[in-house]
C-alpha cells in the first residue's frame, strides 16, 4: 500500500514539471564614456553641407545622439534623411545607419529590424565603413527578436569577414542563453577564461536542484521553498496545508464526508501547487545567481556584443 501511494505521489509531482533549462536577463551597463571612447565612423560634413538644410539637422541629430538622447536623435536623423538629395547616396546611407544604431544602444530591437529591412543598407560590403558594426547590431537585434535564421546568417558573414569578433560574440551569447559546456569550451585560451571558469564553477556550487525544491515540498509541505531560502512562502506554505488537512480529517472524523470530500479537493490543490511553486523558485533562485555572476565577469570584460563595436557617432 505504502509502494502504491508513493507511486501516486511521484506520478503527480512528474505532471508538474519545471523546466531546469534558465532563462537569465543579464544586462550590460552602457556609460556615456564608453561612447566617447569610440571614433567616428563617417567622415565630417563639409562647410558647404553645413549650410544645406539637412546638414543642420544631421549634425544636431549627432550632437543628440553623442549625448546619448536617442529619441530626439533618431527624430532629427529622420529629419535629415528626408531632406538630404538623392545625389548624396553615401550620406544617405549614412544616416540610415546612424538611426539603426541609435535603436540598437536604446535596444529596441524590431525597430533595428524594420528600419534596417526598408534601408538601402542590405546592398553594403565591407567597403562600408560600418560593415562590421552593421552585422553585430544585426546578429544581435536579429536574436533578441526570435529570427534565427537571419540572426545566423549575419553571425556567418561575421565569421567569414571578422573571425576575431564572431569568436568573442559566441562565447557572449553562450554566456547569456546560457549553454555553460559551450562557453567552458569557448573561454579556453582566452584572457577572460580563469574568471569564466570560477564563475561558473561558482554557479554550479550554489545552484538548487529543481527536483530537490519539489522532493522536500512534496514530503513536507514548505520545505522545498525554506531549501531555496523563501522563508515567508515556507511558513505560509506549511500553514495553508496543515489548516487544510487538520479540517479534512476533522470533517472526515466527524462523519461530515462531502465537506471532507471538498476540503480534500482543496488541499490537493494547495499540496501539488506547492510542490510545482517550489520547483519554480528553486529556477527563479538559479536564474537570479546566474544573472548576478555572469554580469559581473561580462561588464567587466566587455563581452556583450555592444562592446565590439568599433565605431561611435
Amino acid at each position: 500500500m505504502n509502494r502504491i501511494c508513493l507511486f501516486v505521489l511521484l506520478l503527480c509531482c512528474s505532471c508538474y514539471r519545471v523546466q531546469d533549462k534558465i532563462q537569465p536577463q543579464i544586462n550590460y551597463r552602457l556609460e556615456e564614456k564608453y561612447l566617447d571612447e569610440l571614433k567616428p565612423a563617417f567622415a565630417p560634413i563639409s562647410d558647404a553641407e553645413k549650410r544645406e538644410e539637412w546638414g543642420k539637422e544631421y549634425l544636431i541629430a549627432l550632437a543628440f545622439a553623442k549625448e546619448m538622447d536617442l529619441y530626439r536623435a533618431v527624430s532629427t536623423f529622420k529629419r535629415a534623411s528626408i531632406l538630404v538629395p538623392e545625389e548624396k547616396e553615401t550620406r544617405k546611407l549614412e544616416i540610415q545607419y546612424n538611426i539603426i544604431l541609435c535603436y540598437f544602444l536604446a535596444k529596441k530591437y524590431e525597430d533595428v529590424v524594420i528600419t534596417f529591412e526598408r534601408s538601402e543598407l542590405d546592398h553594403i560590403d565591407k567597403s562600408f565603413t560600418t560593415f562590421h558594426d552593421l552585422l553585430i547590431v544585426l546578429y544581435s537585434s536579429y536574436l533578441q527578436i526570435g529570427d534565427l535564421d537571419k540572426a545566423n546568417t549575419a553571425l556567418d558573414l561575421l565569421k567569414k569577414n571578422y573571425p576575431k569578433t564572431a569568436e568573442k560574440i559566441d562565447l557572449s551569447m553562450a554566456l547569456i542563453q546560457p549553454d555553460i559546456e559551450r562557453a567552458e569550451c569557448l573561454a579556453q585560451n582566452t584572457p577572460y577564461q580563469e574568471d569564466i571558469t570560477l564563475m561558473l564553477d561558482a554557479y554550479a556550487k550554489n545552484k538548487k536542484s529543481i527536483n530537490k525544491a519539489k522532493a522536500l515540498n512534496a514530503f513536507i509541505p514548505g520545505a522545498g521553498y525554506l531549501y531555496v531560502g523563501q522563508k515567508k512562502a515556507a511558513l505560509t506554505s506549511f500553514l495553508i496545508n496543515g489548516l487544510f488537512i487538520g479540517a479534512a480529517t476533522h470533517f472526515f472524523l466527524n462523519g461530515q464526508i462531502s465537506a471532507g470530500l471538498l476540503t480534500t479537493s482543496f488541499e490537493f490543490g494547495w499540496y501539488f501547487g506547492g510542490i510545482h511553486g517550489a520547483g519554480l523558485e528553486a529556477r527563479y533562485y538559479n536564474e537570479r545567481v546566474y544573472e548576478e555572476m555572469a554580469s559581473s565577469v561580462m561588464n567587466h570584460y566587455r563581452l556583450f556584443p555592444v562592446f565590439s563595436l568599433q565605431y561611435g557617432f
